[in-house]
């Protein structure tokens, strides 16, 4: 008997190797952050084409403010520009948007561009992007387990339905670029019982044609959750 090909829903992506990919061409790193967000918006459009129900991008995690104050201003402004830029084509191709962390402690400009367009796509019911921003998952992870305290149940279905991808279907597939194999506190959680895919590509460089192959290569994997 053929065992059934499982499809991938949910995949998350640790964005890793814009200022390695700058410096190997002698350029600042803002253009290696540059040429990421151009990386984003092509596989953004694959995602959506290969039917993927949600992609999760870790853009900004609590430990990134320790960067120099001028790296993090053009990582903010990068943002700030490709939500402008996009905003109409999440719309036009039915893409919903949903951030998790504390994106309300970013400056209040870009909460207010970033809740215009929760708001204007919140009704798409296409691929959802998750972009991570201000995330860390051990904060997550207590900021759940507080609130389901709070409820009077500390136990794992409480805390996973606080956690900010509640609603989301189940991590299968969480990918990093640039050679590091290390989850860096992200989605600790929801990477429980994921597919593990790490390449040597820099996030830069990292194209379709690689989610594809991380893509094709999941569906040959056994998911036995523990199990034999």
């Amino acid at each position: 008997m053929n065992q059934q090909v499982t499809k991938a829903r949910h995949v998350a992506i640790i964005m890793d190797g814009n200022g390695r990919w700058a410096k190997k061409r002698h350029l600042p790193r803002a253009v290696g952050h540059q040429r990421g967000v151009e990386a984003v918006r092509v596989l953004v459009r694959a995602a959506r084409q290969m039917g993927l129900e949600a992609l999760t991008l870790y853009a900004f995690s609590t430990e990134n403010w320790r960067r120099p104050e001028e790296e993090v201003s053009a990582l903010m402004g990068l943002l700030k520009r490709y939500i402008l830029a996009d905003l109409r084509e999440f719309i036009d191709n039915n893409v919903r948007l949903r951030i998790i962390g504390n994106y309300k402690e970013l400056s209040a400009d870009i909460v207010d561009l970033l809740e215009d367009a929760l708001t204007r796509t919140a009704s798409n019911d296409g691929t959802t992007l998750v972009v991570a921003l201000n995330y860390g998952s051990q904060d997550e992870i207590a900021r759940a387990a507080a609130k389901a305290s709070a409820k009077g149940a500390i136990t794992p279905a409480a805390i996973e339905a606080e956690l900010d991808t509640a609603g989301l279907p189940p991590l299968d597939l969480l990918i990093r670029t640039s050679g590091e194999v290390r989850l860096s506190n992200f989605l600790l959680w929801q990477a429980a019982y994921a597919e593990m895919w790490f390449t040597d590509v820099l996030w830069p460089d990292f194209t379709p044609g690689h989610l594809e192959q991380a893509l094709t290569e999941f569906e040959t994997r056994e998911r036995r959750y523990g199990g034999r």
